[in-house]
């Protein structure tokens, strides 16, 4: 298990990560549009960016949501015991997209993405503990993306700023 690890590390290359650096720098710059047409407002980007990652990552994950499920099982604790919450687990990341976007239940969307992202953290951080090689399921299994720490910084960085809107509004 351990050389099979170093040698993904070995074999990871920029290349690897070309879809999500193309997805986030559509998403940044779909922010600073927003912001310049209509003012700087910390709050609205936050929304505006939480909002289009997960309906374009949850889009990708509907594009073969049976093999996104089967991929989401190698590490998310609750689909291992449940398949049906990875069926549901796109939908609920896109209706989430909606209401950050729409700029509608906001605190509740923050609480639900607070407790979503910790539960995927987990996996994450359980198999990068264990040093396994698999594809990370973000963009569904239409890109393959590996699990790395890029992976736990995405949940991280959403946690943040869930909890960021939940203080600051």
């Amino acid at each position: 298990m351990e050389e099979q690890y170093s040698n993904l590390k070995q074999q990871l290359r920029f290349r690897d990560f070309v879809p999500l650096i193309t997805i986030y720098s559509i998403v940044i710059i779909f922010v600073g549009v927003k912001q310049l047409l209509y003012g700087y407002d910390f709050m609205r980007a936050m929304r505006d960016f939480m909002g289009a990652i997960f309906i374009v990552f949850g889009g990708f994950k509907l594009i073969n949501i049976h093999a996104f499920v089967e991929a989401y099982s190698t590490y998310d604790i609750i689909t291992q015991k449940s398949r049906v919450y990875g069926y549901i687990y796109p939908f609920l990341e896109i209706m989430l997209g909606i209401l950050f976007l729409k700029n509608v239940y906001v605190q509740y969307a923050a609480m639900v993405t607070i407790v979503f992202m910790i539960v995927g953290a987990v996996g994450v951080v359980r198999v990068l503990m264990r040093k396994e090689s698999i594809m990370c399921a973000c963009l569904g299994v239409v890109f393959k993306v590996p699990m790395t720490y890029v992976t736990l910084f995405e949940n991280i960085l959403m946690i943040i700023m869930a909890f960021g809107m939940l203080f600051i509004m």
